[in-house]
């Protein structure tokens, strides 16, 4: 399960360094490029508000399994495809059966782990954390040969996954009760899961203006780029995985999101002035990983502690609506750069990380909860949040 949940999670970052190559293969504009971010977030997002009602019928099994299979056939679609519309489109079907995979994988690791649902969790963050840094890498280095490449490398890796997930997951019977369709929709009711999912919507623009946007003005080919996504991807794991932790030993949960999301504003202005210049550029993206990554963590469990609702559900409702802020943020940026320059989209970026923070700040009594939970108290039926959970 946790090399699944690598493979499905290098998904997110795969198609970075190979934007600018489609882009001249497919004779695509930047704009129409980054809608293959757009359409894989945008369903992704929504196909969360059912998951959990399709897995508490159907089994945690059968939901991975399709998930992974679906991948695999939209995947080969991809790499076939002769137009960038047609990626497009095959993206969203990816971006489905990511959902069924991601919105199942951590429950499925907790319960098949021995070592206790603590160690579990870090194994997924872990996986996690993994996955988004391997991406860009395995994206460059078949980005090299051809923008299908990396394609090809997700049906291969995937196919072996689904063998994994076929032959060796077992367990005793699942004992599921069935969630309702309407539960997530009236998760967004409680108003401290919806102030985070708000918070969650800007906060995720920035991220993915940050991922996959930053290809275009750097300039490098898909190796090039590769490397540099592979650097913010070890940054966020690492911060992810160790620092987010440590910080909640010692501050509280709304203190962090309030001290690191104007740091990542910061951090997006600076990105922008530099954005002409390659290294410097480089330097304040894998900076921001470092911030995405306690950003991450600490979001993912205070929507865990936010309201008494299942974590199936209120993840799902949360996630539904942090993938629309991502799912609109690359081609937003790709019409910002051409209006006006590339300094632009990293202001907008700054901007949403701002009113994601304003957000946080004026419901912060609302949310006094998540700071009344013990800041290690995940619980086994915790839900994958964090893709951009993601992710």
């Amino acid at each position: 399960m946790a090399f699944a949940s690598v493979v499905a999670f290098m998904g997110i970052g795969l198609v970075d360094p190979i934007l600018p190559a489609i882009a001249d293969s497919l004779a695509a504009t930047p704009t129409e490029t980054e809608l293959l971010f757009t359409s894989y977030l945008l369903v992704t997002g929504l196909a969360m508000l059912v998951t959990s009602w399709i897995s508490s019928r159907i089994g945690a099994k059968a939901t991975l399994m399709i998930g992974l299979a679906l991948i695999i056939v939209f995947a080969l679609a991809s790499a076939l495809s002769g137009s960038v519309d047609a990626i497009i489109g095959f993206r969203a079907g990816w971006g489905l059966g990511n959902a069924l995979f991601i919105s199942t994988a951590l429950a499925t690791i907790v319960g098949s782990a021995s070592g206790g649902s603590g160690a579990a969790i870090v194994l997924y963050e872990a996986a996690l954390g993994l996955g988004i840094a391997i991406g860009p890498l395995l994206g460059g280095l078949l980005g090299e040969v051809s923008w299908r490449g990396p394609f090809f490398g997700v049906v291969v890796l995937m196919a072996i996954a689904f063998i994994a997930v076929l032959t060796l997951l077992r367990g005793p019977a699942e004992k599921r009760e069935p969630v309702p369709f309407s539960a997530p929709f009236k998760a967004l009711g409680r108003p401290a899961l919806a102030i985070l999912a708000v918070a969650a919507l800007f906060y995720n623009i920035g991220f993915f203006v940050l991922l996959a946007f930053s290809p275009f003005p750097l300039g490098f080919g898909a190796m090039g780029i590769g490397l540099t996504f592979f650097g913010w991807g070890v940054a966020l794991a690492i911060t992810s995985i160790w620092v987010a932790p440590w910080m909640m030993r010692r501050m509280s949960r709304t203190a962090i999101i309030l001290t690191v999301l104007p740091l990542l504003a910061a951090d997006l202005v600076a990105a922008g002035f530099v954005a002409e210049t390659a290294p410097a550029l480089v330097t304040f993206i894998i900076i921001g990983g470092l911030l995405l990554g306690v950003m991450n963590t600490v979001l993912t469990e205070a929507v865990m502690e936010a309201t008494d609702l299942p974590r199936s559900v209120a993840s799902s409702a949360y996630s539904a609506v942090r993938f629309i802020g991502g799912a609109m943020a690359p081609p937003i940026a790709a019409l910002l750069w051409h209006a006006f320059n590339s300094t632009v989209p990293y202001l907008f970026a700054a901007a949403s990380v701002l009113i994601a923070t304003l957000t946080v700040f004026l419901g912060r009594k609302v949310l006094a909860r998540i700071d009344d939970e013990p800041a290690d108290a995940l619980t086994e039926d915790a839900e994958a949040i964090t893709v951009g959970d993601a992710g």
